[in-house]
């Protein structure tokens, strides 16, 4: 199996060495095609206007100029053309990628682009806590993440779906074990705007989170991480909302043209 390993922490990041580690322990073909600087909350962003600078780190690890969603592109359209890679694990993200994180998170883009290339993908994220932001606890995914993936990869995987999963912030010994799970959702009052001067007087701003209890629904991500539980949610490229589809449907085909 060619396992594809990318990023959206940049090509330094502690994380992506345990996400390589994570694809030896799958496979002895990995490449490594990595952001040269940090890109968290890029989302699913393209380099359009710009173009990509492509450097060599060493054999099979590439740090490119741009966004996660480049470099999957640049590896399996450019780098690894003609023998393109089985498998895409994208991180390990340095926090959690849960709930509406999903759609800001360059760790999930570079598992999107995977997806839409047509190759299997997995995003990789590993959370952590005030007492853990120093020291993040990296191990466990390290040392659950093979096994899961393994699982997954057996059980199959459809056309058009990548999976997302999530670490607890624990020790490995103290992770208590997988649930599947739905993508949560966020109580968005934790959400505001940092107000600062510099010092010449002159305002600017934070986009800042406030720290405080979230609902926590059964069966979420966000609820699985806090159980102690590694996170496995499914996530689908079509986003298609079918029941509100099929009701407009419905709605419109009683609808004529003016004058018929």
């Amino acid at each position: 199996m060619r396992i594809l390993v990318t990023n959206d922490d940049g090509i330094h990041a502690p994380g992506l060495v345990s996400a390589e580690r994570i694809a030896r322990a799958l496979s002895d073909d990995v490449w490594v095609v990595a952001p040269e600087s940090d890109q968290s909350g890029v989302s699913h962003s393209l380099s359009l206007n710009d173009p990509l600078r492509l450097r060599e780190v060493s054999e099979k690890t590439f740090a490119v100029k741009g966004t996660p969603t480049d470099c999957v592109i640049m590896a399996v359209k450019h780098l690894m053309a003609g023998d393109p890679p089985d498998l895409v694990l994208s991180g390990v993200n340095r926090g959690q990628n849960v709930a509406e994180d999903v759609t800001y998170s360059g760790t999930i883009a570079g598992a999107i682009e995977g997806t839409i290339l047509g190759v299997r993908s997995i995003a990789l994220s590993q959370a952590y806590g005030p007492e853990t932001r120093l020291a993040v606890p990296y191990e466990t995914a390290e040392a659950h993440a093979p096994g899961v993936i393994r699982t997954i990869l057996e059980e199959g995987m459809p056309q058009g779906t990548l999976i997302n999963i999530n670490f607890p912030n624990r020790k490995p010994a103290d992770v208590k074990g997988v649930k599947v799970t739905v993508q949560g959702r966020r109580d968005q009052e934790i959400l505001t705007i940092d107000p600062r001067h510099d010092g010449r007087g002159n305002p600017y701003y934070w986009i800042a989170f406030v720290r405080r209890p979230q609902r926590l629904e059964y069966g979420a991500d966000l609820w699985a991480l806090a159980e102690g539980h590694i996170s496995v949610t499914p996530l689908r490229i079509d986003l298609t909302d079918e029941p509100t589809m099929t009701r407009y449907a419905a709605v419109f085909a009683g609808d004529r043209a003016p004058g018929s």
